[in-house]
C-alpha cells in the first residue's frame, strides 16, 4: 500500500516535535527538507528517530560525483531512510551515490526529475514539457540503479510502464478540500494511489489544517480506500 509523507515545512523544530507527538503513531514517514535541517541539523533527524519514524532527507544533491558520494555517506550515518538527488547530475554523479550506499537496503535513493511546481513553459533552458522531460530522466534514473524518483503523480502510469521496479515518490498532493497553493502539476491521494505512487508527500493541507489529525486521518483513509 502506499504510504503517506508528512513534509515537516514549519517555522521551528518545537513545532515540528509538538506536530508529530499528536499524529503518532497513525504517521509513520516523515521529510525533513532544507529549511528545517539547515537549521536544525542532525539534532531534529534524531528527535524523529527517537519516535520510531521513518525519516526521509530532501536535500536534493547536486554537485560533483565526489561530493554527492560523500554527502551520501553522511546521510546514511543520520539513520535516515530516503534521500533525494537531482537526476540532472548525470550518470557519474548518481553512480556515486549508488556506490556511497555500499549494497545497504537503506537509504532509499530517490532521484528528482521534474519539479512539480513547474507548468509547461516555466522550466529554463528547457523547451521540453516537464512531463516528457520528467519520463527522460526517469530513463536515467532506472539504468543508474536508483531505487526510485521524484516525479508529478501524472507522470507514474507512463514511468511504470517502462521500469515497473521504480519507486514513485510524488509531492503535489492535494486532496479536494485542500488549495493547491504553487504546485501545478498536482492529483488527489485517490488519484495518486490509483495512478500507482508509492510514497505521497503532503505538507500544507495537514500542517495549514484547523486539525491536522483529523486531517491526516482523512488522508489515510483515502489511501487505504483506494
Amino acid at each position: 500500500m502506499a504510504e503517506l509523507i508528512l513534509a515537516l515545512d514549519l517555522p521551528s523544530d518545537t513545532q515540528a516535535i509538538a506536530l508529530v507527538d499528536t499524529l503518532v503513531p497513525q504517521l509513520r514517514w516523515c521529510k525533513v527538507g532544507m529549511e528545517m535541517f539547515t537549521r536544525y541539523g542532525p539534532a531534529l533527524i534524531q528527535k524523529l528517530l527517537d519516535r520510531h519514524l521513518s525519516v526521509f532527507l530532501d536535500l536534493k544533491f547536486y554537485d560533483i560525483p565526489h561530493t554527492v558520494e560523500r554527502a551520501v555517506c553522511s546521510a546514511r550515518s543520520l539513520g535516515v531512510s530516503m534521500l533525494t538527488l537531482h537526476c540532472q547530475g548525470g550518470a557519474r554523479m548518481l553512480a556515486g551515490a549508488v556506490a556511497a550506499k555500499e549494497k545497504a537496503a537503506t537509504p532509499l535513493l530517490f532521484g528528482v526529475t521534474a519539479l512539480t511546481s513547474f507548468g509547461p513553459n516555466e522550466m529554463p533552458g528547457i523547451a521540453k514539457d516537464p512531463s516528457l522531460f520528467a519520463s527522460d530522466l526517469a530513463d536515467l534514473a532506472a539504468t543508474s540503479h536508483l531505487d526510485g524518483i521524484v516525479c508529478s503523480p501524472k507522470e507514474v502510469p507512463a514511468i511504470k510502464a517502462r521500469h515497473p521496479h521504480l519507486l514513485c515518490l510524488c509531492p503535489g498532493i492535494r486532496p479536494a478540500w485542500a488549495c493547491a497553493n504553487d504546485q501545478r502539476r498536482v492529483a488527489s491521494p485517490k488519484e495518486a494511489v490509483a495512478l500507482g505512487c508509492d510514497y505521497l508527500v503532503v505538507g500544507r493541507p495537514i500542517l495549514e489544517a484547523q486539525d491536522p489529525k483529523k486531517a491526516t486521518a482523512l488522508i489515510l483513509d483515502e489511501i487505504a480506500l483506494s
